[in-house]
């Protein structure tokens, strides 16, 4: 997609630079967009170490190092010079000041917050009174809020100093390369995209399955579950997608409405539609509470109120210790309306569209042949049609990279946000009860009850 180059920013400014994410995700990043020519302004971090900018660099250095990336490259030693630096208190106002002076003659920037949530509004409110606000960018981490309610809370406090169309909300999801595959898959192939409504498909089941558990991070994930974790941004972003009408005529710029448009034709879910669940083990994990009811397991039954999909089941899942981990869409279609052939209930005349989206690339379309012989006997096979071990591109480069340019399109709008908050919002807390699970299944039984009269869970294949 082309880019007019005057609606590209004059500097970068990154928040939260000596933190993980910078270390893990963003200086590589930056690596390929300068590699690619997308990215050359001033990179000032922002943070509070006690660093100087040769301290920064050296910390820039080693994130590249670590990501097997050679620090003197000429891409590398090109993004190393770029760097700028400010050491300070976030609450202190001279801290704004000193950013502002490192940004030199920039007009629109693009500031990016690698930090909690609970710190964009002081930011931005120093931003805005360093008098860097007007006409720049701000391009901020999920979570979003925890509920639709501090969503709505966060989304406000945020534009009281940018407006909505300055504001990138993050969902890495949005930049892997198999998300973009799929949505490329149904809207470039006349042949697919007719299909996908309800009278061509039986059901469709997301799964995201995890075979690791909490590990270290008792603390964090006992305060946000399965649900907050992975089912409202990532799972409902990627059903999105699956299911939102096509782009209109203003291009991948209608997307984003298409998908708010989708989500919010979804009903909030009710206690019976949901089943959690808590692999055996959670409760000796540090940093979780004694008793904890957080659900390490989560499956969901959806239906979307819409022309398009009405009366089709929508079932998601993701859950940690299981089997393997792997996540995958699965569209089932509907059997031939008459039985020629006599075959009665055979599994092996369905039709399934599979969508990988980890551990990699792939799509494939499973067909029905005849078995050669005498008789009727069914020969199922499986047309795989686009297949990647992976990509070049990393999700925060393409990310960065779009926000950069101005493409909001891989961005979550607020109405997005606000509608995936408003599907799971009742039955967050202790509304339904948390069945255990043995590590190394496929979660609490319980979770078969929501499936449709004769169907079974989709597992991924390792």
């Amino acid at each position: 997609m082309t880019t007019d180059q005057s609606d590209h920013v004059d500097a970068l400014v990154i928040f939260g630079a000596t933190g993980d994410l910078a270390k893990l995700d963003t200086f590589p990043a930056l690596v390929g967009l300068v590699e690619r020519g997308v990215l050359d302004v001033p990179v000032v971090g922002v943070a509070k170490s006690g660093w100087d900018l040769d301290q920064f660099r050296d910390y820039a250095t080693a994130s590249l190092t670590l990501n097997k990336l050679d620090p003197a490259s000429p891409a590398a030693a090109k993004m190393l010079s770029l760097l700028r630096y400010v050491d300070g208190d976030l609450d202190d106002p001279a801290t704004y000041q000193q950013m502002s002076d490192q940004m030199g003659q920039a007009e629109r920037a693009l500031f990016y917050l690698e930090v909690p949530p609970s710190l964009f509004g002081r930011i931005a409110q120093g931003i805005s009174q360093a008098g860097r606000a007007k006409g720049s960018r701000v391009m901020v981490e999920k979570p979003f809020g925890n509920d639709l309610a501090s969503a709505q809370a966060l989304n406000a406090t945020m534009q009281a100093y940018f407006p909505e169309d300055a504001i990138y909300r993050t969902d890495h999801w949005l930049g892997l390369e198999p998300v973009d595959s799929l949505m490329f898959v149904r809207f470039a192939n006349a042949v697919i995209e007719p299909l996908l409504n309800r009278n061509y498909v039986q059901s469709i089941q997301i799964t995201m399955a995890e075979a690791f558990d909490v590990s270290d991070r008792g603390s964090f994930y006992d305060k946000t579950g399965a649900i907050r974790d992975v089912i409202q941004n990532h799972l409902l972003q990627v059903l999105a997608t699956v299911l939102a009408e096509p782009p209109d005529g203003n291009g991948l710029d209608s997307w984003r409405t298409s998908k708010a448009q989708l989500l919010g034709a979804l009903p909030p879910l009710t206690p019976e539609l949901t089943v959690k669940g808590q692999y055996e083990g959670y409760l000796d994990v540090k940093g979780v509470a004694p008793g904890s009811k957080t659900e390490t397991y989560a499956a969901i039954r959806l239906a979307a109120d819409s022309w398009r999909w009405d009366g089709v089941p929508i079932l998601i899942r993701a859950g940690k210790c299981l089997p393997l981990t792997a996540t995958e869409v699965t569209i089932t279609f509907k059997r031939p309306p008459y039985d020629a052939f006599g075959l009665g209930d055979n599994e092996a005349m369905a039709n399934v569209m599979r969508f990988r989206i980890n551990p990699e690339n792939r799509v494939t379309l499973s067909l029905v042949g005849k078995k050669p012989g005498v008789g009727w006997l069914p020969d199922p096979e499986e047309l795989r049609f686009a297949e990647h071990p992976g990509s070049d591109l990393l999700p925060y480069d393409r990310l960065i990279g779009a926000a950069l340019s101005g493409q909001r399109w891989l961005f979550a709008s607020q109405d997005t946000v606000e509608a995936a908050w408003r599907v799971v919002d009742p039955v967050l807390g202790n509304v339904v009860p948390v069945h255990p699970y043995a590590r190394g299944s496929w979660g609490p039984p319980q979770a078969a009850g929501l499936l449709p009269a004769g169907e079974k869970w989709h597992d991924p294949a390792g």
